[in-house]
């Protein structure tokens, strides 16, 4: 009797063990998985990084751009404004010879 007794109480312990193991061994995954998780969050959080950087890096880029382009209609402007007067100055002075021309005419006449 006493025999079975003892054996009983071993196939228990046995199976508390085994319980226990098993447990052991769930938290042990769980602990993995979160850590597991932890990892795709940094790595993420990473990517996004990079990801903000490059836009960034781009909006940067394009801001350039735009700023080439102003600068580029500005110095256009410039150069029209130049080139009129030029044209202007040019036109007055055609005017003046013209006016000069006449008068010479005029001195002729008189004669």
């Amino acid at each position: 009797e006493k025999k079975k007794e003892k054996k009983k109480e071993k196939k228990k312990e046995k199976k508390e063990k085994k319980k226990e193991k098993k447990k052991e061994k769930k938290k042990e995954k769980k602990k993995e998985k979160k850590k597991e998780k932890k990892k795709e969050k940094k790595k993420e959080k990473k990517k996004e990084k990079k990801e903000k950087k490059k836009e960034k890096k781009k909006e940067k880029k394009k801001e350039k751009k735009k700023e080439k382009k102003k600068e580029k209609k500005k110095e256009k402007k410039k150069e029209k404004k130049k080139e009129k007067k030029k044209k202007k100055k040019k036109k007055k002075k055609k005017k003046k010879k013209k006016k000069k021309k006449k008068k010479k005419k005029k001195k002729k006449n008189c004669l």
